[in-house]
């Protein structure tokens, strides 16, 4: 069974230097696991991973798409699995690094997508109807079918309302039910996996997050963003909407002041911290790691290769 390293966890935790030096030792390969790196052009807002800082180890899924260009969970996952069995064929140990847990959930819970998971034209119903009636009545539509989603999502949260009351549309059954059917599967998958998480105290990765926007703006997120715009890259798009971007782009069309683009960038990006953590934590293989309890980062990578050893030996010694 191919082996599958995982490393992850929140915006700016650190997780590029730690699986820069795991590859080093484990003859590994790093598959980018970001929403937003898959994107050309977009750089600096979405802490793009330089040649530099790459120190020679090969890295994939990045640049992958034009930002005009739609891209999908579905996507991602036909992309990781050509490569990773690529990486495997080379006797290379493939490594998931990132902190977009739905893309690294398409890997490990092994979930279908397929078209029929999709129904374009009643979720363009859906977002014109929130242009004509507001996002709080097509919010407010959930609440007969899936009560469970209507309380826990806000009408501003509009991507989410629509996507609930797609697949009850699809399947007749709530997103809820959906998730938990695929859960069913949680261990059908070709992969012996090695899933860590990294984190630190909250307050201090809420300081590196603002310092890291902090050094984004003085290395020209404003200028990238504008180059974005006079290549004709606009808010509606996908890409365009990630954080960082879509607050630039506010600010460079007159919407809002550069203060309150900036503080928007690093509330958002502390709130989807937040959310990152949340996710990780419904997943009981997931190995959590507290930088806080380390000296450095080398007893930290020591440790995640010591702990692979272990499991590698324990699935010998039953015969994996």
């Amino acid at each position: 069974m191919k082996e599958l390293l995982i490393i992850s966890g929140p915006t700016a935790v650190g997780k590029t230097d730690i699986s820069i030096k795991l590859a080093k030792k484990l003859n590994g390969e790093i598959i980018s696991s970001d929403s937003m790196q898959i994107y050309k052009y977009m750089d600096i807002g979405s802490a793009k991973i330089t040649k530099d800082e790459m120190q020679g180890i090969p890295h994939h899924l990045i640049d992958v798409v034009n930002p005009e260009e739609s891209f999908n969970v579905a996507k991602f996952k036909e992309l990781s699995e050509k490569v990773i069995d690529d990486i495997a064929y080379r006797e290379k140990l493939p490594m998931i690094v990132g902190g977009t847990g739905l893309y690294i959930n398409s890997l490990i819970y092994n979930y279908e997508f397929t078209d029929a998971d999709k129904d374009e034209e009643y979720r363009q119903y859906l977002c014109d109807l929130a242009s004509q009636k507001g996002k709080e009545y097509v919010h407010g539509l959930l609440k007969e079918i899936d009560s469970e989603s209507y309380e826990k999502l806000y009408p501003n949260d509009l991507k989410r309302v629509v996507r609930a009351l797609e697949v009850y549309k699809i399947t007749g059954k709530t997103i809820s039910e959906y998730k938990k059917e695929n859960e069913k599967i949680l261990y059908d998958i070709p992969y012996n996996i090695y899933y860590f998480v990294l984190n630190m105290d909250r307050e201090v990765l809420y300081e590196r997050i603002n310092k890291r926007v902090d050094i984004m703006i003085n290395n020209g997120l404003i200028e990238e963003v504008k180059k974005l715009k006079d290549m004709g890259y606009t808010e509606e798009m996908q890409s365009m909407k990630g954080i960082g971007y879509k607050e630039i782009l506010y600010y460079l069309n007159g919407k809002i002041s550069l203060e309150e683009a900036i503080y928007l960038i690093k509330k958002g990006s502390r709130n989807y911290a937040k959310r990152q953590l949340t996710w990780f934590r419904k997943d009981k293989r997931a190995i959590w790691i507290n930088k806080d309890e380390y000296k450095n980062e080398d007893d930290i990578v020591e440790y995640i290769i010591n702990t692979i050893k272990n499991k590698r030996d324990i699935d010998k010694n039953k015969g994996f």
